[in-house]
């Protein structure tokens, strides 16, 4: 799987900031990883195969590209799906400003129930980390985390401090920074836009 994740992610190197406020040097533009959908219908049944062995009864997805992983995901389980918004914190501070917020019609929908958070890639993890904690706000159990890649460790230390299991099919090294440690930003790089 790790092979057929890598071809589909379209990279670029350079100094970007992050949805989560980090710094880093890779960027992936997921945006176009759904452009040709049937190329990732394969990996998304791979990974609702590793996900029905939680006992999944719903997936939730942040969006965009993670909701219609998710989307992919329930339609192989056949369990409902829902998806989460980006949402601004109030109060945001430099590192996980950007909140994720289930919509009003949804929220009933999910408590209760046994769900699944499926993103496309994981990274610093913010939307995951936004879309497990709205859940929980709903009154749902989150149970397990599935994602097409990671990127770094970042995602194990978030599926271990919110107790879900992780199902994940490819897994590449990273590195991010804070922004007061970047050592791109020590040696001036600009970020790139």
């Amino acid at each position: 799987m790790q092979h057929e994740v890598s071809r589909l992610l379209s990279r670029r190197e350079g100094h970007f900031a992050l949805e989560s406020g980090h710094h880093g040097s890779l960027w992936l533009d997921l945006e176009l990883l759904f452009l040709h959908p049937e190329r990732v219908r394969p990996l998304a049944v791979a990974l609702s195969e590793k996900l029905a062995r939680h006992r999944v009864g719903a997936v939730c997805g942040p969006l965009v590209e993670g909701a219609f992983v998710g989307w992919m995901v329930a339609s192989e389980l056949g369990v409902p799906f829902s998806y989460a918004e980006q949402a601004l914190k109030s109060g945001a501070q430099s590192l996980f400003p950007v909140g994720y917020r289930i919509p009003d019609a949804l929220r009933s929908q999910v408590r209760g129930e046994r769900v699944a958070v499926v993103d496309d890639v994981i990274n610093a993890g913010s939307a995951v980390r936004g879309t497990l904690e709205d859940l929980e706000a709903c009154g749902a159990v989150p149970v397990a985390v599935g994602t097409l890649a990671i990127l770094g460790d970042a995602a194990h230390e978030l599926v271990a401090t919110h107790a879900v299991s992780f199902e994940t099919l490819a897994s590449f090294p990273n590195e991010i920074w804070n922004p007061a440690s970047c050592p791109l930003c020590a040696e001036g790089v600009p970020l790139a836009r």
